[in-house]
């Protein structure tokens, strides 16, 4: 068994402003829910995915960082869990226009 240890919490790192460390287990909040990922990094679409935002394309991800700045997570961009100030992600529902 794993102890809650070995799993780093992103947005408590993020508010203690320390860059998190490599490890096999993070807890990564996706608008008011968390998940635990067992890799570094992850693409835009695998945490949509893992979110329950199905299908991806219709949804666009922005990672939240420590002060407020804002970033666009395409479907494709890899995510990177060490690194320092990530806050949270946001999910936006994409509109659906028939042209």
């Amino acid at each position: 068994m794993t102890d809650n240890l070995e799993i780093i919490d992103l947005e408590e790192f993020s508010k203690d402003n320390k860059k998190p460390p490599k490890r096999k287990r993070y807890r990564i909040k996706v608008d008011r829910d968390k998940f635990v990922v067992e890799e570094e990094s992850k693409t835009g679409r695998e945490i949509l995915e893992l979110a329950g935002k199905i299908p991806a394309t219709q949804y666009q991800l922005r990672q939240k960082f420590r002060g407020g700045t804002v970033k666009k997570i395409g479907l494709d961009d890899k995510v990177d869990f060490t690194e320092p100030g990530i806050e949270k992600f946001i999910t936006i529902p994409l509109d659906q226009t028939e042209g």
